[in-house]
């Protein structure tokens, strides 16, 4: 107990309150259910892995009960995302405990981030980035929601703190094996979660692999080499799910939901007719940060003064520092080859705009220039400029994020409501018909009274014509047919309207 001083104690409790924050918003704001299609995915796949399989027969009318980005190939359904996430929100399931999954990986990335700069930077700049974290809307409302990428922050933490242990530190904090095997197994991981993510945070660390292997000593090159085995062993997994749910290694399921959903340039790629090319991607990284970076810090338009201020200020030649404050930079570039943008994608490098960001605000608020009465008006004006800051973000900005995130594309927990009513419960079991003019996002949201294998009380389908009803009605003899309109939550009728 005797290491344990005041700072790590601080940063505990930021971790602790990440876990009690995330949890919150999840639940008060996102009201514990999926909002966007990815995340209804990601529980469908969950639900089906908790079961202890990789897929499911399609069932009939697949059609018509469709699951966003959930596909029907060969006759069989499984959703096009990799198996990383789905995996952990299925140990989520198998405890009742989705709800804290996210929640709780926030709390050790928040710790890690911690750590990890206190090796780096020293103790203050490690606690204020782990702050500016927790304050961080970006990390919250990712972290809130089902996406994977509070995961796949973890492992990119665990995998860099691995990597720098094995083979740039050497005060003896873990064992060499353990932390090579540590850094493999968590990017081997990371790369059957998130493939793209995997090589933007590992770019710069292939980098110094490199260099290693070329002017490295013997043991370090032994190192390097079973870290990348083991990843690539690991990571391989992602090929053996793809021949698992398609009977061909090398067929990418994000294909089989749209043809064009593949990371590259030239004809096929994205939606434009003349392909995906470099213009479009430099308007993409446009568009991604016009969207998302203002919630970065929640201080809009100017987050990237700090972050620069505590780049001007980095030694050249300590190696550690910016192999990890170029993970943001790299995850950038390597999402540019890929046609749709989200400032999500970037999310996995937050901790290095952390840390550049409380650089450049100690480096100021410390007086960093030589002369004493510029040193002054300069650490007045950091002082009063962070102050002012913080509370635009905990006053203002976050509070106008939430009302904007508040029943995110209509979804709520509103919205089954009417399905727990003695009418609706009395005509369980039931195929419910949702009609297309409100359908979509909301249709979504019904999923959440529905698991996977299709034998809750209700489950639900897309009206896609008169005759395919029909159809699907016959499929489901046992079933009571309800057909809903959003515009009438309360009335179940029997018949179309």
């Amino acid at each position: 107990m005797k290491n344990i001083n005041r700072s790590d104690v601080l940063a505990l409790i930021i971790s602790l309150a990440a876990v009690l924050a995330v949890y919150i918003i999840s639940d008060r704001l996102f009201e514990q259910m999926p909002h966007i299609e990815d995340e209804m995915a990601y529980v469908w796949q969950a639900q089906v892995f908790a079961e202890g399989k990789l897929t499911l027969p399609s069932p009939p009318g697949a059609a018509s009960l469709t699951i966003p980005y959930v596909v029907d190939y060969q006759g069989q359904r499984f959703a096009k995302y990799p198996p990383g996430w789905p995996i952990m929100l299925a140990l989520g399931l198998k405890l009742n405990a989705r709800s804290w999954v996210n929640p709780v990986l926030a709390g050790f990335s928040i710790w890690f981030i911690y750590v990890l700069g206190k090796r780096l930077f020293g103790q203050r700049v490690a606690l204020f980035a782990s702050f500016l974290t927790l304050l961080s809307p970006f990390f919250l409302f990712n972290a809130a929601m089902l996406f994977p990428h509070t995961w796949t922050l973890f492992l990119s933490l665990a995998f860099i703190m691995a990597w720098l242990d094995t083979l740039v530190f050497s005060d003896g904090s873990f064992p060499k094996p353990i932390s090579a095997i540590t850094a493999g197994l968590s990017l081997g991981v990371l790369a059957f979660t998130r493939p793209l993510t995997a090589i933007g945070v590992c770019l710069p660390f292939v980098f110094h692999a490199i260099l290693l292997l070329y002017r490295g000593e013997r043991t370090t090159r032994i190192r390097v080499v079973v870290i990348g085995l083991l990843a690539g062993l690991l990571g391989g997994i992602i090929f053996i799910w793809q021949f698992a749910v398609t009977g061909d290694a090398l067929l990418n399921p994000y294909t089989l939901w749209w043809p064009y959903d593949k990371v590259g340039f030239g004809n096929g790629y994205g939606i434009l007719e003349s392909g995906y090319s470099l213009g479009a991607a430099v308007e993409n990284l446009r568009f991604s940060f016009d969207l998302g970076s203002g919630d970065f810090f929640g201080w809009g338009d100017i987050w990237w003064f700090f972050p620069l201020v505590g780049l001007l200020q980095l030694r050249k030649n300590n190696l550690p520092v910016w192999l990890v404050v170029s993970v943001f930079p790299s995850l950038v570039f390597v999402y540019m080859a890929y046609w749709t943008y989200t400032p999500r994608y970037y999310y996995e490098g937050l901790f290095s705009l952390n840390f550049l960001c409380s650089l450049g605000v100690l480096w100021l608020i410390d007086g960093g220039f030589k002369n004493k009465i510029f040193n002054s008006f300069v650490r007045t004006i950091a002082i009063v400029v962070c102050s002012w800051l913080f509370c635009y973000n905990l006053l203002i900005y976050l509070p106008t994020r939430f009302h904007e995130m508040k029943n995110l594309y209509g979804i709520n927990r509103a919205l089954l409501l009417p399905f727990k009513e003695k009418e609706a419960q009395a005509m369980t079991p039931a195929l419910v018909i949702v009609y297309p003019d409100s359908w979509g996002f909301k249709y979504g949201g019904l999923l959440e009274l529905q698991n996977a294998e299709l034998t809750t009380p209700f489950i639900f389908a897309a009206h896609r014509g008169q005759a395919e009803d029909n159809q699907l009605v016959l499929s489901y003899p046992e079933r009571n047919i309800i057909y809903y309109y959003f515009d009438e939550p309360e009335k179940f009728y029997t018949h179309p309207r």
